[in-house]
């Protein structure tokens, strides 16, 4: 297991609709291997070297376990639209995860792979082989979540 500092920080794009009360990953603001931007505006992190996590690329890969993570939190329609300022940045989709996020949205369907952000993120930092702790201690969903994926947890520590 990789631990922080090994490689960049993980940087989560949060667009500006985005309710910040709701933000699955907002109790990682401020914590130490984690930059947060606001949409569109760029922080002082250059992102040579980094992965975006999406869906449609290949999957994350041992390869990827030094590269940066790029995040983008919003909506999926949001995030769509960000898509385009971050398109140099290679795509990286995860492997088959289960969400336990309560989908509601009544005017648009989410995709099937969909994951709450933080549930993405703690994908990703499984895949990888990153430091998990904490990652999941505010995420009211998260015994489901792990339940649901414990199979893939699992086999990938």
């Amino acid at each position: 297991m990789t631990n922080e500092g090994e490689f960049p920080p993980t940087v989560i794009i949060v667009h500006p609709k985005e309710k910040r009360k709701k933000c699955s990953v907002e109790p990682l603001r401020g914590r130490d291997g984690f930059a947060f931007w606001k949409f569109p505006k760029c922080g002082p992190e250059p992102l040579d070297g980094y992965v975006r996590l999406g869906i449609g690329g290949p999957e994350l890969a041992p390869e990827d376990a030094s590269k940066g993570l790029l995040i983008l939190d919003g909506t999926w329609k949001l995030t769509e639209k960000m898509e385009q300022e971050y398109a140099e940045v290679p795509v990286r989709s995860l492997g088959p995860w289960e969400t336990a996020y309560p989908r509601v949205s009544k005017l648009f369907e989410d995709p099937g792979a969909g994951l709450a952000t933080i549930e993405a993120l703690y994908a990703a930092y499984v895949q990888l082989g990153r430091n998990t702790d904490s990652l999941l201690k505010h995420y009211y969903w998260r015994e489901e979540f792990l339940r649901l994926n414990e199979t893939r947890i699992g086999s990938s520590v």
